[in-house]
């Protein structure tokens, strides 16, 4: 059962334990006057404070936690509104930074370090995609991307919209070597992907750039650096992977990097 604040366990629970509350509050108030009483009057008087409880308690418990139960729903689909991105359902830019910024701050603090990967993902030539079959299929396009790129991600990965038809992934924890095997196979993950618009086959593909780091650097630096392959990546043909450590920026002349 589900005891989260907009679980209906919760409800359930809440009442039950709100009315024993009341229920012993009305017994130990009463027992003051237990010794007084009869037999007869003894076990009226328990029944009495068990049953009003009961009903009073019980309907007037369940219908405060259930509003309660629906300000906590409407509240996280405000939320989750405001973070998604409407066409594809992943995170939006602004909510994309910010959890990535988060997270690299908690890292600091890793028993493990710091390590990650940044990967910027640009849909090749998409401009085409609606210049030749219009603006709802190009909002199919990205849909169907936008579902390949998260096929292979991790529960703990963070993904993306970041732009008309770029996205970006969080990769947390990882080392370079996996961060090419994630970036490779979710461009094969896009290429693999049927895309037929008015019932004609269309190939998609996307461009990764990738950026590594095993200290702290802000989320706008790494993105730059992430973007910097990406640039690479589409310079190098398109539907191509590049990524790349911090190191290897710092092994480059200032003018280069």
């Amino acid at each position: 059962m589900d005891f989260s604040p907009t679980g209906q366990g919760r409800v359930y629970l809440g009442t039950a334990l709100g009315t024993l509350g009341c229920i012993v509050v009305a017994l130990l108030v009463d027992s003051f006057n237990f010794h007084n009483l009869s037999p007869a009057a003894l076990r009226w008087s328990i029944a009495i404070d068990i049953l009003v409880p009961i009903a009073l308690a019980v309907p007037m418990l369940y219908l405060l936690l259930s509003k309660l139960r629906q300000l906590a729903t409407a509240h996280d689909l405000l939320r989750h509104h405001a973070a998604t991105d409407t066409l594809t359902d992943l995170l939006n830019r602004g909510a994309f930074t910010r959890e990535v910024e988060e997270a690299l701050d908690d890292a600091r603090f890793s028993e493990d370090g710091m390590r990650g990967t940044l990967l910027v993902i640009d849909a090749d030539n998409f401009k085409a995609i609606n210049d030749t079959f219009g603006h709802e299929q190009g909002d199919a396009a990205l849909r169907r991307i936008a579902g390949a790129i998260r096929s292979v991600l991790r529960a703990a990965d963070l993904v993306g919209r970041i732009g008309g038809e770029e996205f970006a992934v969080y990769l947390p924890g990882t080392t370079q070597l996996i961060a090419e095997a994630v970036a490779e196979r979710l461009r094969l993950a896009v290429y693999d992907t049927l895309f037929t618009p008015d019932g004609k086959p269309h190939q998609l593909t996307v461009s990764v750039g990738g950026a590594v780091y095993d200290r702290y650097l802000p989320f706008a630096e790494l993105f730059r650096l992430a973007d910097q392959q990406l640039y690479v990546a589409k310079q190098n043909g398109r539907n191509r992977i590049a990524v790349a450590s911090i190191s290897h920026y710092e092994s480059l002349p200032a003018t280069a990097a």
